[in-house]
């Protein structure tokens, strides 16, 4: 099994909550996890015919209510109503990490199960593996490689070429989950709206011209960006504004939980078409983001992302909120520095250095590190590890 840098923290709390429920997209390795660290709950799967139709029509004998044993269920979401059965046992026997639960829509569990969890559970969120999970088991040769392999286990685990494993991916996550959140008639359309929607990566996306070129309104176009939010497919990344005497966007970006589902939905098979793309830096962008994000589920973090531009152009692409203390990020593709990377760290150093401690930062592909000013050069690798 690859180690996950999540274990620690699910191990600790386990030991103080009576339910830990784990959240994540297909495929991220919430199932192997949870029976490698609960080795000795029983275990169901709500995704089994058997299991489903026991759990619905009779959820006392599913649970095993009474009897104290300790079990995992996996895709919760499927049976959400015996939340309420699961709470009534938990304050009875009061066993700590009674119930291990497991799901993949993030919108649905949120508004049925966590809700008669209150106190009771510990949350979490488990993404396709990060940089240095995979380079712990693997050899990652490149950066480039890196990118289009992504961080779903399985590719790894059963050596499936990129473009194999993310057409299956695809095709099982539109023909199933999609429709299993949002009544979607055309796929066609919606999987046309994803390749589109993966074209304005790292942009701020314009509803109405992406509903344009979809052939759908525009409340139509948010409600997909929601299901692909609800199914740990896409997030968004949210701007940053104080009252700074400056106008400043407050729409936000979009970006995908994974670079490898990303570059093969923007058509690119190998690392000569990833180089030569034109959104190639954001492809970079996004993996930069990705990775913070993920060591944010994976320690728990009380940590916010927010990028940050005003209506005059200038821009920081990532500020991580720390509370007072904010690191700024400018994150580029490029293997040469160049002054032009600091510039928008410059600009926001007039607002943020007097009232917040800050860090600025470039992560760039390059391998010389340096310190300009106050910002620090830092290789991609070395800022991730």
């Amino acid at each position: 099994m690859i180690k996950r840098n999540i274990t620690p923290k699910i191990k600790e709390l386990s030991h103080k909550y009576p339910v830990i429920l784990l959240v994540g997209p297909r495929q991220s390795g919430k199932t192997t996890l949870v029976k490698s660290t609960f080795k000795k709950h029983i275990y169901r799967n709500l995704e089994n015919p058997d299991e489903k139709l026991l759990a619905k029509e009779d959820p006392r004998s599913f649970l095993e209510i009474g009897s104290g044993k300790k079990i995992i269920i996996d895709e919760i979401q499927e049976v959400p109503e015996i939340a309420s059965y699961i709470q009534n046992e938990v304050d009875e026997q009061k066993q700590m990490s009674q119930f291990v639960l497991t799901g993949y829509q993030n919108f649905q569990i949120s508004q049925t199960v966590t809700q008669s969890f209150a106190g009771r559970v510990a949350n979490f969120e488990l993404l396709p593996l990060s940089y240095n999970e995979l380079v712990g088991e693997f050899e990652i040769k490149d950066l480039n490689k890196f990118i289009l392999g992504g961080g779903y286990p399985g590719k790894y685990t059963k050596n499936i070429d990129s473009v194999d494993f993310y057409r299956d991916y695809i095709s099982t996550y539109v023909s199933r989950d999609v429709r299993s959140l949002k009544n979607i008639g055309d796929l066609t359309n919606f999987q046309r709206f994803m390749n589109l929607l993966a074209g304005r990566v790292g942009q701020i996306v314009n509803m109405t011209s992406l509903a344009n070129d979809v052939g759908v309104s525009v409340k139509t176009i948010d409600s997909w960006i929601t299901v692909l939010e609800a199914s740990y497919i896409v997030y968004r990344l949210q701007p940053y504004y104080e009252n700074f005497g400056k106008r400043v966007i407050k729409s936000p970006k979009v970006y995908f939980y994974d670079t490898g589902l990303l570059s093969f939905l923007l058509g690119i098979n190998s690392s000569k078409e990833l180089k030569l793309h034109y959104a190639y830096g954001q492809i970079f962008e996004n993996l930069i983001i990705s990775e913070i994000t993920k060591q944010i589920f994976n320690k728990r973090l009380n940590e916010k992302l927010y990028f940050w531009r005003d209506s005059n152009g200038n821009e920081v692409d990532l500020i991580i909120d720390k509370g007072l203390d904010k690191v700024a990020l400018e994150i580029k593709s490029g293997r040469t520095f160049s002054k032009s990377m600091i510039k928008g760290l410059n600009y926001l150093h007039t607002f943020f250095a007097q009232k917040y401690n800050l860090e600025t930062k470039v992560v760039y592909a390059g391998n010389q590190e340096q310190k300009i000013g106050d910002h620090e050069i830092v290789n991609w690798e070395n800022f991730l590890d």
